[in-house]
């Protein structure tokens, strides 16, 4: 069914209460194994039938967050979910205590048991105002950033619409949309850090009110970190810091000769040719059409995937005012549909969202027939991997895109991923001195970003800009401020694409093979044991980081 046919209804909640406490009754009174999975399977239709309907809310708000109906759907899904979370938590409960586990654990695997334990140290009925707040306040982070109108070259744009002025190969038009972009969030800086310090204290109340010392203990049980913790997560930042680091510099350096500059500046982070950035050549109807040739040529199953996202029209990726900023992957359930949300904006962002999102897409197809609904529920360390892998895989095929600037896109690929790994290990340290010290003042929080800044990029100079030079980047992240802890699963998922980008040079069809392997093994097995069986080495182990800088420097030589 094409998504805009989708039916949609609010769900009432009070229906799904009571439907839920009938399965709780039914699973109690259970004798077998057998006769509590097939209580289990109700649960399915129940929860796929209310995530689909919520799921329908969402997209159609972020399409348009002027829309007055899907805004109220919106605020009302932010007041009841977390009381649908809990009403799930204790159905989860009661089956995590089952007498009959082994059975259960045999049907659903050991990792949804792990994860519903996590679920269990993560939410209390206690929290719920302090969560249905936090919903509340992304919100108003979203909407303050979807309402940013930045007058430039004669047009009003919002701020994924200014993304190809910021790239532009006109050193003086980039500076100025720069400018542009840094005075717009000047305007608002007081706004944003009032939202970020309420944030900050409502997630660390919650932690307390869960007996936490602070929010990163709870932060990485809702990450569904379930077969490592800080400790792993410090020392692949140390790796990061000691190997990629300079390999990054080294990068920037190529870039700065490559571009004949003396120095270079923040306008300069994302331009890796005097000429310009290798743009798409096509319309976005054209670009879509190519990304369909080319999943039909690299496997019978991206084939199928693509030509049923197509046909479905899956996808929402014109940039439009008022649309909410980014891009995403989620799936409906009830269709087996997975949707891709985008902003299109003519650069090769555009070419991004057919391999990346796509990837995530092609995954969810893939999960989505297989009946256990609980190996749907990927660790987004993994689910990144899917991502950001399909990028590398689609290399050859972007002469569809770009014509005769593919290698140029390639090149210009495997720098970003590689300069792109301090950054989000940056943003990771950045959450855990914020969440460890609750009580830093705004100004606080960016001489902290700032000198992580000398870290990690050593090569940044901001100049005189009033704003990003006094270490209010991160405030244009929102993951920081919707997706707490998130962004190290970006890192670690890059280590893993950058091996299987080693791997294809070597043997395209074998490394395809893996990765294959790897999206159907969904979450039926913990993440370090899931690279194992793909034939991929950890990020936490000593030495992996070294050894992939090792064999990515003939791409620099």
């Amino acid at each position: 069914m094409k998504v805009q046919d989708m039916p949609y209804e609010r769900v009432d909640f009070a229906q799904v209460e009571a439907e839920m406490k009938e399965l709780m009754k039914e699973l109690e009174e259970a004798e077998s194994g057998e006769a509590q999975f097939a209580v289990h399977q109700k649960y399915y239709a129940l929860t796929d039938r209310v995530s689909t309907l919520m799921t329908i809310a969402q997209i159609r708000f972020d399409g348009d967050t002027s829309d007055e109906f899907y805004d109220k759907e919106h605020q009302y899904y932010d007041e009841k979910g977390p009381l649908y979370s809990n009403l799930v938590l204790e159905y989860q409960k009661k089956l995590y205590a089952s007498p009959y586990r082994a059975y259960l654990e045999e049907k659903i695997g050991p990792v949804a048991f792990k994860n519903m334990e996590l679920a269990q140290k993560s939410m209390n009925e206690k929290i719920i105002p302090l969560m249905q707040e936090e919903n509340s306040l992304t919100m108003e982070y979203d909407k303050l950033i979807a309402k940013a109108r930045i007058a430039f070259d004669g047009k009003e744009l919002n701020l994924s619409l200014l993304r190809p002025y910021l790239i532009s190969p006109d050193r003086a038009v980039r500076a100025k949309a720069w400018e542009r972009m840094s005075a717009f969030f000047e305007e608002n800086a007081d706004k944003l850090d009032e939202i970020f310090d309420r944030l900050v204290k409502n997630r660390t109340r919650q932690a307390k009110e869960m007996g936490y010392e602070n929010y990163l203990e709870l932060g990485y049980f809702r990450m569904n970190r379930n077969c490592y913790g800080r400790e792993e997560v410090e020392a692949f930042r140390r790796q990061i810091k000691e190997y990629f680091v300079p390999f990054a510099e080294r990068l920037h350096e190529q870039r700065r000769k490559r571009l004949g500059l003396d120095r270079l500046s923040f306008i300069d982070e994302q331009v890796y040719f005097a000429q310009g950035n290798p743009a798409p050549t096509g319309s976005p109807e054209e670009i879509l059409k190519a990304g369909q040739r080319m999943y039909e040529e690299l496997s019978p199953e991206t084939k199928e995937f693509f030509d049923f996202m197509m046909e479905n029209q899956l996808f929402d990726v014109l940039g439009r005012k008022n649309k909410r900023a980014g891009g995403y992957m989620t799936y409906l359930p009830l269709y087996g549909a997975p949707f891709i949300f985008a902003n299109f904006n003519g650069t090769s962002g555009d070419v991004d969202v057919i391999t990346h999102e796509c990837g995530h897409a092609f995954q969810g197809y893939l999960s989505g027939k297989d009946p256990i609904r609980e190996h749907r529920d990927i660790g987004m360390e993994t689910a990144e991997i899917h991502s950001m892998s399909m990028e590398f895989f689609a290399e050859q095929w972007m002469p569809l895109f770009f014509g005769d600037k593919a290698q140029d896109y390639v090149t210009m690929h495997l720098e970003d991923a590689a300069a792109f790994i301090p950054y989000g290990c940056m943003v990771d340290e950045f959450q855990h001195i914020v969440y460890e010290n609750p009580n830093m003042t705004p100004k606080e929080r960016k001489a902290a970003w700032r000198e992580l800044e000398k870290e990690y990029k050593p090569h940044l100079d901001y100049g005189e800009d009033r704003f990003f030079g006094q270490g209010g980047f991160w405030q244009k992240q929102l993951h920081i401020y919707d997706y707490p802890l998130y962004y190290i699963d970006y890192c670690l998922a890059q280590t893993c694409a950058l091996q299987y980008k080693i791997k294809m040079d070597e043997d395209f069809g074998g490394a395809w093979d893996s990765y294959l392997k790897l999206c159907k093994l969904s979450a039926s097995d913990f993440y370090t044991n899931l690279l194992k069986e793909a034939g991929l080495e950890s990020p936490f182990e000593g030495g992996c980081i070294k050894n992939i800088v090792e064999k990515l420097e003939k791409y620099v030589k």
